[in-house]
């Protein structure tokens, strides 16, 4: 998968994961009980009406939550899918081993699993836009070229690029 080419691509997804990695380290290793946190969810998921779910599910979808923006950003740097998943997961594990030394956190394979998923369905979605934006820079293109022909001139502009969109 390869997205945008242009010199404007990188920079906005480096900035966006440079922030996005300090709030993730900071919900993962600061000494916050995410036991209350997650149980403090499910409480207003059921004053608005919303329950049946225990805090494992709770957990389970915040940490596919958490990740997924990592897996998108990863994607678009890397030109490649499965690179950030990959990287998604390396992180992830990473993540769960430090949580053994901070007393109030459990290491969970669950976990690595749920944040793996977010990664790959970020990752999914940014292969979706990847391949919208190529359609549609291979479609500008086209219509510029059969402009240029029909001009005559011969000298019609050829299409935008995918990263000037």
């Amino acid at each position: 998968m390869e997205p945008s080419r242009g010199p404007r691509a990188r920079p906005w997804v480096i900035v966006g994961l440079g922030l996005y990695l300090l709030v993730v380290v900071a919900i993962l290793v600061l000494p916050v009980s995410y036991a209350d946190i997650v149980h403090a969810l499910g409480e207003r998921l059921r004053e608005i009406g919303i329950g049946g779910f225990g805090t494992g599910w709770i957990e389970f979808v915040t940490n596919i939550l958490m990740f997924a923006p990592l897996g998108f950003l990863l994607t678009l740097l890397f030109r490649h899918t499965w690179r950030g998943v990959l990287l998604a997961l390396l992180f992830s594990a990473a993540a769960e081993i430090a949580q053994i030394v901070i007393p109030s956190r459990q290491p969970s394979i669950r976990d690595v699993l749920a944040n793996v998923l977010g990664a790959a369905i970020g990752a999914g979605i940014a292969w979706v836009v990847v391949l919208r934006r190529r359609a549609r820079g291979r479609r500008d293109e086209a219509q510029s070229t059969d402009a240029a022909s029909t001009d005559g001139s011969g000298s019609g502009s050829r299409g935008a690029s995918v990263s000037d969109h």
